[in-house]
């Protein structure tokens, strides 16, 4: 099994965002939430309004290790959470299915959101529904510098983990053979 990659480019991510906004602000909403913190697919989608409404963080029992996590919803979610759960009620799942009953999208129906917008900009990595942890972890990384920080955010063993996970290991890997000559 191939395993997914951060988008690394900005420029990507906004063609991503365009197309996903054209498609429905659920969706983009979605993908921006997923960028923007760093949390998985499976504790996206179980996510209600009233997780977020009036709030600058969101706490979640994480479904994978149980752990309670808190992550603050930072500005660029804010403004576009806000306007989004105006009309909506506290119970209703934040990223609802459309057909009439109040349960959330499916990881599968995620996967095909974010698959679909990435193949129309040209992406040719491997994606899903991953690549957004990995997109906010690949970026957190490459403006703060901070191993330690993201290792405690993702609940990593080790920053070689981390590291690992979000490619940068490999990037450097590439950077250094390239730039190698005898």
């Amino acid at each position: 099994m191939e395993l997914v990659q951060p988008i690394r480019d900005r420029e990507i991510i906004k063609q991503v965002k365009d197309i996903l906004k054209r498609n429905g602000y659920r969706d983009y909403l979605l993908f921006v939430a997923g960028i923007n913190t760093g949390l998985r697919i499976s504790d996206l989608l179980t996510l209600k309004v009233s997780d977020v409404r009036d709030k600058d963080h969101i706490v979640i029992k994480e479904k994978k290790t149980g752990k309670t996590k808190r992550f603050l919803i930072n500005g660029c979610f804010k403004q576009n959470l806000d306007g989004f759960i105006n009309s909506m009620a506290d119970n209703e799942y934040l990223f609802q299915s459309r057909n009439g009953e109040n349960k959330p999208i499916t990881r599968m129906q995620a996967y095909r959101i974010i698959n679909d917008a990435c193949k129309q900009v040209g992406i040719k990595d491997q994606i899903g529904t991953h690549t957004l942890r990995k997109t906010f972890g690949y970026h957190h990384y490459q403006q703060y510098l901070d191993v330690a920080i993201l290792q405690d955010i993702f609940n990593h063993s080790a920053p070689s983990v981390t590291l690992r996970y979000i490619g940068i290991n490999d990037d450097m890997k590439d950077k250094t053979m390239q730039d190698f000559a005898l």
